[in-house]
This record gives C-alpha cells, sequence and structure tokens, in this order.
C-alpha cells in the first residue's frame, strides 16, 4: 500500500495495490501490520457501512471525548467526495479541511484520525460506504460541525441548497459558534 500525505498533519489517503487480471482485481483493503507501521498504530473494533443516494451528505460527525474515533474509510459503490476538518484547538490548521475523491474505480481509502469532524457528499446515483472505527460508537457523545457551513471553503461537488440532509445535520453549529472539545496535543 502507498501512503499520500495531505496538506493538514494527520489526514492520509491510502493506495492499497490492486492485482488485475482476466478475473478481475484483488486488493488487501486493510492489513493491521502494514497500517501500524505506514500511517500509526490503531486497533480498529468496528465496522460500519452505509448506503446513500446521489445528493445525499453526511457530516461533519465526530464523537466527543473519552468516545473519540479515528476512521479508516472507503467506497466500495459509486463515489464519493470524503472530507476532514481539524477541529483541535491550537491546531496550525483548525477549521482548514482534506477533501478526497473515494471511489469503487480508484479503490482508495482514506485515514481521518480523532480530532477532526468527518463527513462526505454521493455524487454517483448511489454509493456505498465502508468505515472501520477505533472506538465503539456512543449516541451521547454524538458531536457535528455544519456540513452547510460554507466559511469552511468545502466545494462538495453538489449544491448544498438541494442536498439531502438529516434532521440531525442541519442542527450542528458553525465553526465560529463552536467549543471544540479537542486539544492539539
Amino acid at each position: 500500500m502507498e501512503v499520500i500525505k495531505t496538506d493538514i498533519e494527520g489526514p492520509v489517503i491510502i493506495v492499497p495495490k490492486v492485482f488485475l487480471d482476466a478475473r478481475g482485481y484483488f486488493f488487501e483493503s486493510y492489513s493491521k501490520r502494514e497500517f501500524d507501521a505506514k500511517v500509526m498504530p490503531v486497533d480498529f473494533v468496528q465496522d460500519n457501512e452505509s448506503m446513500s443516494s446521489y445528493g445525499v451528505m453526511r457530516g461533519l460527525h465526530f464523537q466527543r471525548p473519552p468516545f473519540t474515533q479515528a476512521k479508516l474509510v472507503r467506497c466500495v459503490k459509486g463515489r464519493v467526495l470524503d472530507v476532514a476538518v481539524d477541529i483541535r484547538k491550537g491546531s496550525p490548521t483548525f477549521g482548514k479541511h482534506v477533501a478526497v475523491e473515494l471511489s469503487e474505480e480508484n479503490h482508495h481509502e482514506f485515514f481521518v484520525p480523532r480530532g477532526f469532524a468527518h463527513g462526505f457528499s454521493v455524487l454517483s446515483e448511489v454509493a456505498v460506504f465502508q468505515y472501520k472505527c477505533d472506538n465503539y460508537y456512543e449516541p451521547s457523545a454524538d458531536g457535528g460541525i455544519s456540513i452547510l457551513d460554507d466559511t469552511l471553503g468545502i466545494d462538495w461537488r453538489i449544491n448544498p441548497a438541494e442536498a439531502i440532509l438529516s434532521e440531525k445535520d442541519t442542527r450542528h453549529p458553525f465553526l465560529r459558534d463552536f467549543d471544540s472539545p479537542f486539544t492539539l496535543i
């Protein structure tokens, strides 16, 4: 696997080695040994999957301490624009984001460390999205930044005014009104 650093310290893009032949393809989507050596040691404990249609925007989500989560995400069907926003107090990149297109064609994965809000927009007719988490989901620790906060400068590649959002995601605060529970270590 190849690890591509981003403009923000922490989030990385992972490009697996894909083996193609007349039958199709094969690749190792996760190896703890290789991930720990090339990215950082992480013990993933939960796998999740969502299916969404074109125009759905999910996020920008995080879990508050002590239930924070790092995520390893990928799109196994369709295409999404995946985004991580730095919400660590004291970080020189606080409020900045990394965006990467994940698709069934490119097989790329995106590691989102703790201290980042995470979300995505669906760019294809349907998208199936999978992610590993290093902590169990705790409903009382749910947090978020508004996916509609245009001061973040995110080009979601769909019109947010026409996006399909959950009611919960419409209630998250904008970054300027947010008191982050995360501190840069």
